[in-house]
């Protein structure tokens, strides 16, 4: 079965500006993929190339199997969901969601059927006279949804969604795309600036820099085993220190870090000086003394955050590393002598730059 999308070698230049370099990717069918990266780095320019907005320099766009690299928007069968959501403020939400149906050409009873169907399905359902602007932002969001999976898209992209949004509504939102995906198995390329965003509701996640992919995996796989400087420190917090690489076995390799002599997935790093991306969450703390088995510091900072502590623990005069214990009822006080261990997840080799 062909890929729901897929981008041979494409490249998007703006005049002297290369927006994409050379990009190949491949989404498969039933799957939410986000492509994620700080702004600039080409993944709105991904979203445009697929719904037909642009047309890439070199390259070639499959969708379904079929090469749609020259054909118009109206020729793809494909939905957006924009950041602005863009509904009609002098509709109501049914016919709102009626109306690519109505404008393709389906007959307004059918219309009004699948539209009353899709509105349910984004819990709506008795919201169809309503207009827009006496629906909250989470409702205009579902509006919006129900709107663009009415036509039954190849493709269902979603440009920022939530960007409108409060933290708790976020939440809850990103959640119920996540349902409405999985429950109607839609494929669904997701742009976002967001980490947690990305983690919480991907199947993949394309991690984008400078026009180009950066790391292609799981949510899982990108958090524990950064390929790079770059993603260990755009997604989520990690400590970056300086390592030697003993030796290389295979895939993996003799990592040494102070008194720790560790087994780490190597990613093509050679002997040497290389570096260690440590999450905040892989320092296990324990008040007093280090021993030979445990790295020495000193708590330089602490503060409270509820649900957990946050440090920053001074490591011989020189490296202040950032620490998320989950004790909140044994708090270190700042200037204590700490011994530092490594949990067996969230420590990953990465190649020096």
């Amino acid at each position: 079965m062909p890929h729901a999308v897929e981008f041979q070698g494409v490249t998007k230049r703006y005049g002297a500006v290369t927006a994409l370099d050379a990009i190949s990717l491949q989404i498969e069918r039933g799957t939410l993929v986000t492509l994620l990266g700080p702004s600039g780095c080409g993944k709105t320019t991904v979203l445009r190339l697929i719904a037909g907005l642009e047309q890439p320099n070199q390259g070639r766009i499959l969708i379904g199997g079929e090469d749609v690299t020259l054909r118009a928007a109206s020729e793809r069968n494909i939905s957006m969901v924009f950041q602005s959501y863009a509904l009609f403020p002098h509709m109501t939400v049914l016919e709102n969601v009626c109306y690519g149906l109505r404008a393709g050409g389906v007959k307004k009873p059918r219309a009004i059927e699948m539209a009353t169907d899709k509105l349910a399905q984004v819990g709506l359902a008795g919201y169809e006279g309503r207009l827009p602007s006496e629906l909250s932002g989470g409702q205009q969001q579902r509006v919006a949804v129900a709107r663009a999976i009415v036509l039954e898209p190849e493709v269902l992209l979603f440009d920022e969604p939530l960007s409108n949004l409060d933290a708790k509504l976020r939440r809850r939102v990103r959640e119920e795309i996540r349902d409405l995906q999985q429950s109607l198995s839609l494929t669904a390329l997701y742009v976002t600036h967001d980490q947690q965003e990305a983690l919480a509701i991907s199947d993949r996640i394309l991690v984008m820099n400078m026009a180009r992919i950066a790391q292609d995996g799981t949510p899982r796989r990108l958090y524990e085993q950064p390929a790079s400087h770059f993603v260990a420190d755009f997604i989520g917090d990690a400590n970056i220190v300086p390592v030697e690489i003993v030796r290389l076995d295979g895939a993996t390799a003799e990592v040494r870090l102070g008194p720790f002599l560790l087994t780490l997935p190597h990613h093509g790093a050679e002997p040497g000086p290389a570096e260690l991306a440590i999450r905040p969450q892989a320092l296990i703390l324990a008040a007093g003394p280090a021993d030979g088995k445990s790295l020495s510091g000193r708590i330089a900072r602490a503060a409270y955050l509820g649900s957990h502590m946050e440090y920053w623990v001074s490591v011989a005069g020189e490296i202040d590393l950032f620490v998320v214990s989950p004790d909140v009822v044994s708090p270190l006080p700042p200037g204590a002598e700490v011994a530092m261990t490594l949990a067996p997840a969230g420590v990953a080799v990465i190649r020096r730059q």
